[in-house]
């Protein structure tokens, strides 16, 4: 059974109950692989300015579990994290998959990449003696990527690394390469998007992207017009304090200005997301946040909800 783009958005742009049957789908997903890639496609992962939140939310993914995802979907060759070797040996990883894959390999990146006083302020390792900085192996490695991926808000955007006043001149990937980035953003990413995203890459090619290089599949939904709070909100019924069950947009609820579909496809396998959990939304899949976002208690001007309520 050959898995079609049909098929594919039904179950990974869907909700839980259509993603809860994504294991079935692998065998699929594998044949199909070795079919049009002659196997697994090779990934070098690289990690700059961030807290390496991308990665642990790629590794708390359920369906399919992880070791599926890295044994049977993709092929990772360089992830510092991850990978057991450290030292000259992964160095040396990393020069034989940008050798041994030109041209095939995709690159990942999770984090901002500094830029100021030429990327010193993050070294991923040590070459002759030399430090090689994130800037340095971006810019090395980029033009040979068969597709780039920002995984997280700091690759996609820049996130918090770049917030205000940036001293260490922290960019996106797109920013310092110039180059189409589909851009997986969040803080972190909920690790379906980031599976979902690689495969439909793998499989299909890129996916539709909104003008902020998000695939709409994952990111094509407000937020605030999914919540199931919307009611209260159309209602004129605020949350007073934090848990209340009511709007949470008076107490600085960012739903109005976020695209994702946390609303129906919840957290930590599906249990709960941060409105449910009675706080409000951060919008932290947005360009410009936290900048943008901040202070996260604040509530949005008055003239914007009641332009909002006039149009619902």
């Amino acid at each position: 059974m050959r898995l079609t783009r049909r098929q594919f958005l039904k179950l990974f742009g869907s909700s839980t109950i259509g993603a809860a049957v994504c294991s079935a789908y692998i065998p699929q997903i594998e044949n199909a692989f070795a079919a049009a890639a002659g196997g697994n496609p090779p990934v070098i992962w690289l990690q700059g300015a961030g807290c390496s939140g991308c990665s642990v939310s790629l590794l708390n993914t359920v369906h399919p579990k992880i070791a599926e995802v890295l044994l049977k979907v993709i092929s990772v060759q360089y992830h510092p994290t991850l990978m057991a070797a450290a030292g000259d040996l992964a160095v040396s990883a990393l020069d034989q998959a940008q050798a041994k894959f030109k041209g095939k390999y995709i690159l990942i990146l999770e984090g901002a990449i500094p830029t100021a006083e030429d990327g010193i302020f993050c070294t991923i390792a040590e070459k002759n003696g030399k430090h090689i900085t994130l800037l340095q192996a971006v810019e090395e490695l980029a033009p040979d990527a068969a597709a780039l991926v920002s995984v997280g808000t700091c690759s996609a955007y820049g996130g918090i690394p770049s917030a205000k006043p940036n001293p260490t001149g922290c960019k996106s990937l797109a920013e310092v390469t110039g180059k189409t980035v589909l851009n997986i953003p969040g803080c972190p990413p909920h690790p379906d998007w980031i599976v979902g995203s690689l495969v439909h890459v793998l499989l299909f090619g890129m996916p539709q992207l909104d003008s902020h290089g998000r695939p709409i599949m994952f990111y094509g939904k407000n937020v605030h017009e999914n919540c199931p709070n919307f009611s209260y909100f159309a209602n004129g019924n605020f949350a007073q304090k934090l848990s209340d069950d009511k709007c949470l947009v008076q107490l600085g609820c960012k739903g109005p200005l976020s695209f994702a579909d946390c609303p129906n496809r919840h957290w930590n396998g599906y249990v709960n997301w941060c409105i449910g959990s009675g706080t409000g939304c951060i919008a932290c899949c947005e360009p410009g946040f936290p900048d943008n976002s901040a202070p996260f208690y604040a509530k949005l001007p008055d003239e914007f909800i009641e332009e909002k309520r006039r149009t619902i």
